[in-house]
């Protein structure tokens, strides 16, 4: 067991699942090419098999070497689920999970620590967000009720309803053709339309979107802080251990000397009654 947890925990064996990451994601890429398929169908399918197997197995034996551990550790449960996914039977009902195999790539994650810093800080933003997202509700929601009382009459394919014009607003606010492609046929038949779309883009876009851009910002810092702050106790445990190892060295030494001493002060004191018995003699 010792040695199977070695070879899984091991920076080769962590290369190698890497590699076969990136070989798989083009493999399912080429699979959407029908050229690809035409002339090497069955090798890329037989290779996709082969990679899948060999995550099966690193899955099984990770479980076999954590045990109850494995299905503590937030990552292993996403590792398990990823590959758990690509095992369904993609046919019939599931064939739509067959396009979910890509999904393998994403294991790329927990492999590179500076991927796993970035998703746990957007994580750990997740609660921050939680208010945010129910402000940036409530104003859509007015905006949308307005929107459609204002411009409905005349323009009710964007705004004939508070889901279009939700959906209008949410284009407004992504900056994507909300000028030439919304607002101005707006102001054609209503002037002063602007006054209702202007304050509502730096409102949403100006302001909520660099909230969100803050919080997440502020969430990378906290855990890079926690990263930096966890190295440095490990270092000073370090430093502490080879510190006592030090004394202990000195300690021994100090006492090997005393017993050195006290082996030279008896040797001589033997010397000594030797050469008074010779004397005596």
């Amino acid at each position: 067991m010792d040695q199977l947890k070695a070879l899984i925990t091991s920076p080769r064996t962590e290369k190698i699942i890497t590699a076969l990451i990136v070989l798989n994601a083009i493999t399912l890429g080429l699979e959407t090419s029908a050229w690809a398929m035409a002339n090497f169908g069955a090798a890329l399918l037989m290779l996709d098999r082969v990679i899948l197997a060999v995550f099966v197995a690193e899955i099984v034996a990770r479980i076999a070497v954590h045990r109850l551990a494995f299905f503590k550790d937030p990552w292993s449960l996403f590792d398990f689920a990823i590959v758990g996914i690509a095992l369904v039977p993609a046919a019939g009902a599931f064939s739509v999970l067959r396009a979910l195999r890509i999904l393998r790539v994403l294991r790329m994650i927990t492999l590179v620590p500076s991927l796993r810093r970035v998703v746990g800080a957007l994580i750990s933003a997740l609660p921050g967000m939680g208010s945010i997202i129910l402000l940036m509700t409530l104003i859509f929601y007015v905006a949308s009720v307005m929107a459609t009382k204002l411009f409905a009459a005349d323009f009710p394919e964007w705004f004939g309803s508070i889901p279009a014009s939700a959906y209008s607003l949410f284009q407004v606010m992504t900056l994507e053709s909300w000028s030439m492609g919304i607002v101005r046929p707006v102001m054609e038949v209503y002037p002063y339309a602007w006054a209702f779309f202007v304050p509502f883009i730096l409102c949403t876009t100006f302001t909520m979107l660099n909230l969100f851009i803050g919080i997440v910002v502020n969430a990378m810092q906290s855990e890079h802080e926690e990263e930096a702050k966890a190295e440095r106790q490990q270092i000073e445990a370090d430093l502490r251990e080879a510190s006592a190892e030090r004394q202990r060295a000195h300690a021994e030494d100090a006492a090997d000397l005393a017993a050195l001493r006290n082996e030279l002060a008896a040797l001589r004191q033997e010397i000594g009654a030797l050469s008074g018995r010779l004397a005596d003699r």
